[in-house]
């Protein structure tokens, strides 16, 4: 105990003198934040609800950058809500899969907000098209930060929801933010494991260094013409030989089924070089030692279906839950309402968020 106490010290104390040196501190409130232009046009890919008052909210990371949201809150309603921010899929945009989930839960009583994450949709952030283990992790927590200090939120009572690549991005919030306290993912992906190790961990020590040279060959091009390239989003078409879930995917951001103008998957896509961040840095290692409450959801049909099981299994206490849903394949947890098990949803924040 003594030894532990002493490193404790030694840390903030590190801390404070890195502070004690900086001669300037501004104020993050009076830093210059990006100033978004926000559609004020209902343009999802799901309808608009009548139980819900609908709005469009900005709110800012430690990073610096502003991060826009669609804030569903139920009508006819007072006092101190609970609260949820959802976000995802990997390469989605709030107007498809997070605003059909979010509104949702407004339905049910919550307020809740979908975001874009940084660098994409109408978020801020430069350079565009970008994801990152950090960044997009710490969104999760700056949406707790927003939500804590609305007046019409209990900030004893927030969650959040993620879904598929936002899913490892929940579960690595929760990890490291214990106001988060209650968590759930949806059809989930572990985006580290996925780019290190390939689909079903294929991938060999070889096979990753080959992808290493590729992407930093990329790097060198994207310097050199001051750009970054994309990785084309969903492939469209669909080859012959693709695996059945290129094609569901497909069906999904590829059709007017999900299709969204400001959506990466469904367009040219996330910058190549985002993967060497993954590769790289491990997304949930301490997954473990989440005290609060944990359901991930994902359906037995889906080819990622062992992301959950294998993360679930690394998961502690009494207060974590993995719910397979039978037939359902992974994009059928982005919209089908006869997959979506919503009902679940509502009674697991509700039990473990106290309303």
């Amino acid at each position: 105990m003594k030894t532990q106490a002493i490193a404790i010290l030694m840390l903030l104390t590190f801390t404070n003198v890195i502070a004690s040196g900086t001669t300037t501190v501004k104020n993050i409130k009076s830093t210059d934040m990006d100033t978004l232009e926000l559609t004020q046009e209902w343009d999802k890919t799901f309808p608009q609800s009548d139980k819900v008052e609908h709005s469009k909210i900005t709110f800012h990371n430690r990073y610096g950058i502003t991060l826009a949201a669609d804030l569903y809150k139920p009508k006819n309603t007072q006092g101190h809500l609970a609260a949820i921010a959802v976000s995802g899929p990997y390469g989605a945009v709030k107007e498809q899969v997070s605003g059909r989930y979010a509104q949702t839960l407004a339905e049910r009583g919550f307020l809740a907000i979908a975001f874009d994450p940084s660098f994409y949709g109408e978020s801020g952030g430069t350079p565009r098209y970008l994801t990152s283990p950090e960044i997009s992790t710490e969104d999760f927590s700056a949406a707790v930060d927003y939500l804590t200090t609305r007046d019409d939120v209990d900030p004893e009572r927030i969650g959040i929801l993620g879904i598929c690549g936002w899913g490892g991005f929940a579960l690595n919030a929760a990890a490291n933010d214990p106001r988060i306290k209650a968590t759930v993912t949806s059809t989930m992906y572990d985006m580290s494991r996925v780019n290190a190790n390939g689909y079903f961990d294929t991938m060999s020590a070889d096979d990753r260094y080959k992808l290493r040279e590729q992407l930093n060959e990329q790097r060198t091009e994207d310097y050199r013409n001051g750009s970054y390239e994309r990785n084309g989003g969903v492939v469209d078409p669909v080859p012959e030989d693709a695996p059945l879930f290129v094609r569901q995917y497909h069906d999904y951001y590829k059709t007017a089924r999900g299709y969204h103008r400001r959506s990466p998957n469904s367009n040219e896509g996330i910058s190549k070089t985002s993967s060497l961040a993954f590769i790289n840095m491990p997304l949930l290692s301490y997954i473990g030692e989440i005290r609060n409450a944990v359901l991930m959801i994902h359906g037995a049909e889906a080819h990622s279906r062992y992301f959950s099981e294998d993360a679930y299994k690394r998961l502690t206490g009494d207060n974590k839950e993995l719910l397979i849903i039978p037939e359902a394949n992974h994009v059928d947890l982005y919209d089908n309402l006869d997959m979506i098990p919503f009902d679940k949803i509502d009674e697991f924040f509700k039990k473990h968020i106290n309303r």
